[in-house]
């Protein structure tokens, strides 16, 4: 099954749960800084890595994104990243 590019966010006010959330991403990502990191995973593994994480935040108080990148449209960055993962051409914006 092909994998293709996702970015999966995430808002935790807990830190044992960050930490817990962030540990179970180191699994899956390609790169990332902080509560943004970029994986490569296939329908069936962002399904089963969706509900892990969702396991671990509070509802009440997190929030949990992931978000499917199509490399075929224009990606926006700004600022100074150490090096570039996902794509080889990233389109900056001034």
């Amino acid at each position: 099954m092909a994998r293709f590019p996702a970015v999966i966010a995430y808002d935790i006010s807990s830190n044992k749960n960050r930490r817990r959330v962030h540990r179970a991403l180191k699994r899956w990502r390609i790169d990332g800084q902080k509560s943004v990191h970029e994986c490569l995973l296939n329908r069936s593994e962002a399904k089963a890595l969706f509900i892990e994480l969702g396991e671990i935040i509070d509802p009440a108080t997190d929030r949990l994104l992931l978000t499917w990148l199509n490399p075929e449209r224009q990606l926006y960055n700004q600022g100074q990243g150490r090096k570039i993962s996902m794509f080889n051409q990233l389109h900056h914006v001034q």
